[in-house]
């Protein structure tokens, strides 16, 4: 919980000092009270009281004060609210080393079932693109509110070539930059799903670079595990397919965006359904004053109630 005006939290000295006075003001009605004897005789004349009551009045009065401070302060709460207007690409991978089967039933499958489970988890008002790619980008699909058109892009893939991580980044900005609703660009981030090193084309964390200055966050997953390998197409020994989570590491960072790593389909569709709902949404502070006022009213009330019944007096 945060303050629009915090200034005023300064009131909240307001209750010790009426705690202090009503100290006060007790030492003295005792210090000038008159002694009777016979006091047993007069309890049971005037009835016994509890001695919660005669002390009740005074602390809601002083709750009542605390919640009016708070309320005075404009307290806010955060919250997640939908996004009207946002496109979000989606960059997968598609190179030779994603028919490695360190992830069930290999990785080339998985990604095509996260990235479904991912359109299925963000609202149908959010517009999503797609970019695959292996040697070059070879398909782009701009971003749209009909996702069964993005779901047929990511089905048609066919794991083969090399690895253009950085030209498949830039194609994707470049499409987002052009993706503009009465004539201002909309809120846009990528999420990019590769297993692999960059082998050919730009440097990815270059162009991540430039996605900052755009303020379009690269989300990056790494899938696949270390000792992962891959058929060799002359015959040979099989290749090795190590994943590089450390270049996704910098391109997610160098963009303002966010690294994910996993290792096995349950973690690759766990994070995909996570970033589906994040970046559906986006944070929003909401006033909550009204709520504080309500209730130090309602404390002050009891306060007055219950002192003018109990003490003959307000507290």
């Amino acid at each position: 919980m945060s303050f629009a005006n915090p200034i005023f939290l300064i009131a909240l000295v307001l209750a010790p000092l009426a705690v202090v006075a009503q100290v006060i003001a007790a030492r003295r009605v005792r210090r000038h009270a008159v002694r009777f004897t016979a006091i047993p005789a007069l309890k049971l004349a005037a009835g016994a009281a509890p001695p919660w009551r005669r002390h009740l009045p005074a602390a809601l009065a002083v709750a009542a004060l605390t919640t009016l401070a708070l309320a005075l302060a404009k307290p806010q709460r955060t919250v997640a609210v939908p996004l009207e207007r946002a496109s979000i690409m989606l960059v997968t991978d598609h190179s030779r080393s994603m028919l490695a089967t360190d992830v069930d039933p290999d990785r080339l499958s998985a990604g095509k079932a996260a990235a479904r489970s991912f359109l299925e988890e963000v609202p149908r008002r959010v517009r999503v693109g797609v970019v695959t790619f292996s040697d070059t980008p070879d398909s782009v699909h701009a971003p749209t509110t009909e996702h069964d058109l993005a779901r047929d892009v990511i089905d048609q893939q066919a794991a083969d070539g090399a690895t253009a991580t950085g030209d498949a980044l830039q194609v994707a900005i470049d499409t987002l930059r052009q993706d503009r609703r009465n004539g201002r660009r909309v809120p846009a981030a990528i999420v990019l799903l590769s297993d692999g090193k960059t082998t050919a084309g730009r440097d990815p964390v270059e162009v991540a670079d430039a996605a900052r200055r755009l303020r379009i966050p690269i989300f990056t997953v790494s899938l696949g595990t270390r000792e992962a390998t891959v058929p060799n197409p002359g015959f040979g020994p099989p290749l090795a397919a190590a994943p590089d989570p450390e270049t996704l590491e910098r391109i997610a960072e160098t963009s303002d965006g966010r690294a994910f790593t996993a290792e096995n389909s349950r973690e690759l569709s766990e994070i995909y359904k996570a970033l589906g709902s994040q970046l559906s949404t986006k944070k929003q502070k909401r006033e909550i004053t009204s709520g504080f006022a309500i209730v130090g009213s309602l404390l002050l009330l009891g306060a007055a109630t219950g002192s003018v019944r109990w003490n003959g007096r307000l507290p």
